[in-house]
């Protein structure tokens, strides 16, 4: 029986199943984000446009992250973590005057995401048994992306704030379910 020092892959497998709540805490996280974002009835715009900055900034360090832990794909990762963190930097600079762009911008952008994780669940059929919540959540970010593109400018305040709590909350349950997942694959390795 080979040891666990001998077979580098296993080991590598088994230090990064021991850092699964890194995905917990991400995937709760981002729950939260979108309980708050969900909660706005009469926010300012500001604020709106800084905690969707925010949004965007956490899931380009998760997609920098994963660019920098993965073994395939990481290019796409960064590509993705790149567009995330542009999209960060326009909201920051100016959240009143790029609220009503948001909305084309998260259009843009979940279609973008839906397109990764759909690519993502065809990719992972093999090893990840729930590849289709993966699929689903894919396909409903298409679709969520197309409606948000093209809504009419009065629709797109209320528009920005659903589509982005569901945004957030789609990547919390996602994130979640990884957590576990990576922790399992520890416990078989």
């Amino acid at each position: 029986m080979e040891s666990l020092e001998s077979d580098p892959a296993r080991a590598a497998l088994t230090r990064l199943s021991s850092y699964w709540w890194l995905w917990l805490a991400s995937g709760i996280a981002w729950i939260v984000i979108s309980v708050v974002v969900l909660q706005f009835d009469q926010a300012s715009v500001t604020t709106v446009g800084i905690i969707i900055g925010l949004m965007f900034l956490g899931f380009s360090l998760q997609q920098f992250t994963l660019a920098a832990l993965g073994d395939r794909l990481n290019w796409l990762f960064a590509i993705f973590g790149v567009l995330y963190l542009a999209a960060a930097g326009i909201c920051f600079i100016s959240p009143e005057g790029t609220f009503a762009a948001i909305a084309d911008i998260l259009g843009f952008l979940f279609v973008l995401v839906g397109i990764f994780w759909i690519i993502e669940a065809f990719m992972s059929v093999e090893v990840n048994e729930l590849w289709w919540l993966s699929l689903i959540a894919g396909t409903l970010m298409v679709i969520l992306g197309f409606y948000a593109g093209g809504a009419f400018f009065i629709e797109k305040a209320f528009v920005l704030l659903v589509f982005a709590g569901i945004w957030a909350l789609l990547t919390g349950i996602t994130d979640i379910m990884r957590a576990f997942q990576i922790r399992r694959l520890g416990k078989l390795v």
